[in-house]
Formats: structure tokens, C-alpha cells, sequence
């Protein structure tokens, strides 16, 4: 990786050299990790794994490595990795590098890079503490609110100070925060790392993703146990993956260095039909100098073969080759020999014709070598292609070229995986998107704050939410918990949300309303609700009821009208939906409505409200199961009247502060995420 061009929003401070601009020697680990809860563990145990490595490899600067050096930078990196995983959500991409500088003073850096995929998503905590005075910044734009530091932004005040300099760099589609930390100790190499810890932590980094460097691969082991051990491995972690950015990464860490020097994978764009253009998803290389000139020598022209090669491996130019030329325009895979996609076995091995001269394509690496593509396929259709190679070989062993095709196999179905699981979580957005309300509306005298959060991406949720005003300076709330999820529950939700608005502004009472919409779910809503199932499963999925079953839905419903001297009269009813609760500012809570039965279970119900007033400063909560019923282990999180405990602990909060703070209660409640829709709504008196 070239030295990153410090372009903006770079802190420094005075008399420091700044990273990627030392002139001496340079050494370098890296890794990709998944944006996952896993990753900065994994990065702390691939952080003490290469400086102990460099130690000892003899390193001259990493003499000066003491036990201080190391625990700053694993605590920066844990920073800086967690600050990703959490704001960015993407891939990250961790660089440990030592600069080493000459001259009547040698000095030498530990530079750590952390880049992440989301350049739009700000760093937490910045701007940093130079921000202020970035000259970037206009007169007329006004200075970012800085977050409550009881709250927020303590890891980057962590990193500025154990690091010597630090900022922040953006380039297209990419954002890196880079922290330098000065080798000052030289009080003598440290005890040699225990063997058994050292390997076990090398070993927890590459089950996340593989460091690249060089290895001595053994290929005769791929004739015995040591194909079936890494194809399981393989599935393994292509198999929990939902993004095909990051099944490619992870695809492209296990290959290489294991089975290859190099590889590159392209996707093909879905639904784009054959004139569309593949997409480099992802180049690796095991010696990091080589990974930009190889990416630079892919990037003229992607790979294409024949549309007749099958699952097979098709010798290929490598890419810089002076003799074959590199992928240009001419298309040198437009046209394959005969069995472009038989058994590598054959004298010459089949193979693409040659392309045009190379000119000045760079070298990624010191030898020529050997390179092989193999078609990515799901269910017949072809997803994209994968090329690997060596160096300084003319032939690929047969059993690797075997193993790789087994692989890439495998890699067809996670692709095929993350691609149906992106169309279903697209069109669940959408659905959802218009199942709930794209505005709610504002009460005078009431501040409302709404937090919803779908336990699945990929399903439609079962909660839903709406604030509209009626006739005769009404305003109604309702928040709603429909039975299950998916098309079942989106049909209900579908109904229930439009009936309600009709109901209220024909004028009904809260309590009418409720008892009509109970008649219309019973009568309309599981005919409906049946028949989506049975579409679904006609299409191939899985029924998601009997049929017999009814669908229940649990509602809070209510009305508020403005008080000439202040406050709002509430009236409330609650239909199978967890109590609202009514916040005083002394701290005293109390349910805010009876308990009744849930709509769509019971004909000829008669549904009572109940009525008070909301006075200023008086905060009314109303939430689904999924706060009050969120789990950990046998224990629910309102139990003890666990909800109200925390509600009590907002009072004189603002609307918007109570929602957050009980939200960040229900997250914090158990390790795992919530496994239900949680939804929320606070109303409060100004």
C-alpha cells in the first residue's frame, strides 16, 4: 500500500513527522476484518501477533518494542477498529506498519491505518481537537456540536493521547484514521512471546480473516486431510455472511497466501444482463507492494471467458506478463481453444489465446508465473469469475487447481446466499417503507420521540407506529404489535394502520375504534393474511401458518387534545399492548391504562378508555413486547417492573433523551441484540 496522501482533516502536532512521509525502511502486516462485534478483538490478538513476530525476526527497531508500546498500540487499534465496526459498518482494513528514519537521531514509528468503506459516515468524536481551525472550513458554517463527553467521543480522546500525531484521510469511497506512535524505548528486546499464546492469537486473527504474508505452503498436503479440513473451514465462514463485498473478501484471505500468491474476483452485476460490465470486487496479494500494481493491471479490463467454459480451471496470461499482454480491449478471452474447461492434465494445458504486448503494465511482483480462472456459478447462472496465480511456476499442481474449483464452488452458493438475502431485505424495506408512515405528525404543546428498530433486516417487521391529526383539534397516537412477521404481517399492518386513520376522522371515540377495527380484522384481515401464505408457499417458500391460525394484533391507542392553560388531555386504550406509563417530574411512575384482550381474538368486545391529563413537563411511554419481553437468559427486562426503574431515571428529560436512554437500557440488557421488533414512543409536555 503507497503512502497515504494526508489531504484533510489531518491532526498533527508540532515537530512530529507524519505518517506515510518517513524515509527509511519499511514493515508492514495488514489484515481485512469483517464489521462485526468479533473484529476488535480479533485485531488486538493480530496486533501483539506481528509485533511479536517482528521481534523475532530481529528487527533493529523492534528492539525499542517495550510492553508500554505494545498495550498503546493494541488500545489504539481497539479503538479505532470499534469506531469503525460501530459507525461505519463495513469491511475494515487494519495496516500495522513500523517507519523507521535515519540521520544523527534514528528514530522509528509504529503507524497504525484503519480503513473502513462508508467515507460518508463521520468518525466518532470528530471533528478532532485541530477541527476548529481547519481551513477547509467556511466563516459562514457553523462549528459541529461536539458530543457530551460523559457520553461519547472518549476513544479518540484515548487515541490523541497515546499517539504522537493522528488524523484522518478520505479518498473515493474510502476513510482512513491513521494514529503514529513513536519507538522511544530502547530499554532491550522484550521476553521472547510464549509459542503456544502467540500462535493461538495468530490463529483467532485468521479465522476472521487471514494475514497477508508470504508462508511455505506444503501442497502435498491437499492430497490427504488437508483439502477436506480447509473446504469445511471455508464453508464455514462464507455460509454466515450476508454482503457479497465481504464473502469476496473473505473468499480472496483464504485463498491466499494457502493456495496462491494472488487472486482477484469479479462479480457480476445482477440482472444486468451480457453487456454489462464485471466488477472487481476484490484483489489480494501476499506481498502488500504488489496488491495497487496488480489492482492497476486487472482494472484495464475484466476478465471475461468463454461463454461455453464450465466449472473448470482455464489457463490465463498472468497480468503483467511482457509475453501474453495484459486484459485489454482487444479481448484475448472473446475466443478459447477447444476444452477451454477440461482437466489441467492435458499436454499444454488448454488455455485463452495470448493477448497484445504488455507496454509498460507494472509488475505487482518479481517473477512471472502461473495463473488460472474458474467460473463462479449458483443454480446455473454465472455470478462472476475468480483468477489466482503464483509466481515463478509455470504449472499450478493439479490438486491445488482441484481443491480451488471445489472452493470456488462454494463461494458460487455464498454469493447466490448474500444475493437472495439482499433482494428479500430489499424488498422488505420498501414494503416496510410503506406500511409506515413517511411523516409523523407534530401535537402543539407535546414533543413526541420515536425509536423503531426491526429485529431482521430482511423481513418485514410486525410493529408499526402512527401520529396524525383528526377533525375538532384532535391528534391520535397509535403504537401496534402485529402477531409474527413477514407477508402475513404486513398484510395486517396494511389494514390496520389506514382503517385506523378512516375510523378516527369519521369522528368514533377510542374505545369505538377499537371495537370496529376488531370486526374488520376478524371479518377481512385472516382471509387475507391466508392467502399470502399460501402465494408464498405456491412460490416455493415456507408457509409460515397452519391456516387455522388466526393473526392477533396488540394495539395502544389514543387521542390528545390541547388544554387552554397548558398540557394536552390524554385518552388512552390499550388492547393486549404492554401498559403505557405515565412519568411525573418527581420520578413517580404509574400504568397509564387497563390491560384488555388483544383485536382479532374475540367478537362483540366492548373496549373502555381510559382518560388523564398530561401535564407540562409530564412524559407518557408507550412501547412494544419487544422492550418489555427482551431477554437475558431467563430474565425480562421488565421484570421487577424493570421498565418503570429506568423511566423513573428520566425525569426532567426531553423526549428525545428518554427514547435514547430506554433504548440503550433495552440493547445493554443482553450481550445478543435484540431478537424482536423494538419500538418505542414518548410523548412529552412541554
Amino acid at each position: 500500500m503507497a503512502p497515504i496522501p494526508l489531504q484533510r482533516d489531518t491532526v498533527q502536532r508540532p515537530g512530529t513527522i507524519r505518517a506515510g512521509y518517513a524515509h527509511g525502511p519499511r514493515l508492514a502486516s495488514r489484515t481485512s476484518l469483517p464489521g462485526i462485534p468479533l473484529a476488535p478483538s480479533a485485531a488486538r490478538r493480530f496486533v501483539r501477533a506481528a509485533l511479536a513476530e517482528w521481534t523475532g525476526l530481529g528487527v533493529p527497531a523492534a528492539v525499542g518494542f517495550s510492553d508500554r508500546l505494545a498495550d498503546d498500540a493494541v488500545t489504539v487499534t481497539n479503538e479505532l477498529v470499534t469506531n469503525a465496526v460501530v459507525h461505519a459498518g463495513t469491511t475494515v482494513d487494519l495496516v500495522l506498519r513500523l517507519e523507521e528514519e535515519g540521520g544523527e537521531e534514528p528514530s522509528a514509528a509504529l503507524v497504525l491505518e484503519v480503513t473502513d468503506h462508508h467515507p460518508a459516515r463521520p468518525v466518532s468524536g470528530d471533528e478532532p481537537e485541530a477541527a476548529a481551525g481547519d481551513p477547509a472550513r467556511t466563516e459562514t458554517e457553523a462549528p459541529t456540536e461536539l458530543p457530551d463527553p460523559a457520553e461519547y467521543g472518549r476513544g479518540l480522546q484515548l487515541v490523541a493521547t497515546l499517539a504522537e500525531s493522528w488524523g484522518i484521510t478520505y479518498r473515493t469511497g474510502l476513510k482512513t484514521v491513521w494514529a503514529r506512535l513513536p519507538v522511544d524505548d530502547w530499554s532491550g528486546p522484550p521476553a521472547p512471546p510464549d509459542r503456544d499464546s502467540l500462535r493461538r492469537g495468530l490463529r483467532a486473527a485468521e479465522i476472521l480473516a487471514p494475514a497477508a504474508r508470504r508462508t511455505e505452503r506444503d501442497d502435498a498436503v491437499w492430497d490427504s486431510r488437508g483439502a477436506p479440513a480447509f473446504l469445511a473451514e471455508a464453508s464455514d465462514l462464507l455460509a454466515g455472511q450476508l454482503d457479497e463485498d465481504l464473502v469476496a473478501a473473505i473468499a480472496g484471505q483464504l485463498l491466499v497466501p494457502r493456495l496462491a500468491d494472488w487472486c482477484a474476483i469479479w462479480l457480476e452485476a445482477e440482472g444486468g444482463g451480457p453487456g454489462a460490465e464485471p466488477r472487481l470486487a476484490r484483489v489480494w496479494h501476499s506481498d502488500e507492494t504488489g496488491m495497487e500494481p496488480l489492482r492497476t493491471a486487472l482494472e484495464r479490463e475484466p476478465l471475461r471467458l468463454p461463454a461455453d467454459v464450465g466449472s473448470g480451471p482455464v489457463h490465463v496470461p498472468v497480468p503483467w506478463s511482457a509475453q501474453h499482454g495484459p486484459y485489454a480491449g482487444d479481448g484475448p478471452y472473446a475466443e478459447s481453444g477447444p476444452g477451454a474447461g477440461s482437466s489441467l492434465g492435458a499436454e499444454g494445458g488448454p488455455g485463452v489465446q495470448d493477448g497484445p504486448h504488455a507496454g509498460d503494465v507494472p509488475h505487482p511482483g518479481s517473477r512471472d508465473g502461473a495463473a488460472l480462472a474458474f467460473r463462479i456459478t449458483a443454480g446455473g447462472r454465472a455470478l462472476g469469475t475468480v483468477l489466482v496465480g503464483r509466481e515463478g511456476v509455470a504449472r499450478m499442481p493439479e490438486a491445488v487447481a482441484s481443491l480451488i474449483e471445489d472452493f470456488v464452488r462454494r463461494l458460487g452458493l455464498a454469493v447466490g446466499a448474500a444475493r437472495a438475502y439482499t433482494r428479500q431485505a430489499t424488498i422488505s424495506r420498501i414494503l416496510q417503507r410503506g406500511l409506515l408512515p413517511s411523516k409523523v405528525a407534530e401535537i402543539p404543546g407535546v414533543t413526541s420521540a420515536l425509536v423503531y428498530e426491526p429485529s431482521d433486516d430482511g423481513v418485514v417487521g410486525g410493529d408499526f407506529y402512527d401520529i396524525f391529526p383528526c377533525p375538532g383539534d384532535r391528534w391520535c397516537f397509535v403504537l401496534g404489535d402485529v402477531q409474527g412477521s413477514g407477508p402475513e404481517a404486513a398484510v395486517v399492518t396494511g389494514l390496520a394502520r389506514p382503517w385506523l386513520r378512516l375510523l378516527s376522522r369519521e369522528g368514533f371515540g377510542v374505545g369505538e375504534v377499537l371495537d370496529r377495527l376488531n370486526r374488520l380484522l376478524l371479518d377481512d384481515a385472516m382471509e387475507a393474511a391466508e392467502a399470502a401464505a399460501l402465494m408464498v408457499a405456491a412460490a416455493g417458500g415456507q408457509q409460515l401458518h397452519d391456516g387455522s391460525q388466526s393473526r392477533f394484533l396488540s394495539l395502544l391507542y389514543g387521542e390528545v387534545v390541547p388544554l387552554p392553560g397548558g398540557g394536552v388531555r390524554c385518552t388512552v386504550a390499550s388492547a393486549g399492548h404492554p401498559l403505557p406509563l405515565l412519568l411525573r417530574p418527581d420520578g413517580s411512575v404509574r400504568p397509564a391504562a387497563e390491560p384488555q384482550v388483544l383485536l382479532g381474538v374475540v367478537e362483540d368486545v366492548a373496549y373502555e378508555s381510559q382518560v388523564f391529563d398530561l401535564a407540562p413537563g409530564d412524559t407518557l411511554l408507550c412501547v412494544t413486547d419487544g422492550v418489555t419481553e427482551r431477554r437475558s437468559g431467563p430474565l425480562m427486562f421488565d421484570d421487577g417492573d424493570g421498565l418503570a426503574r429506568v423511566l423513573a431515571g428520566c425525569a426532567g428529560l426531553p423526549a428525545e433523551a428518554t427514547a435514547e436512554r430506554i433504548r440503550r437500557a433495552v440493547h445493554e440488557f443482553a450481550e445478543q441484540p435484540p431478537d424482536d421488533d423494538v419500538a418505542l414512543l414518548v410523548l412529552h409536555a412541554d
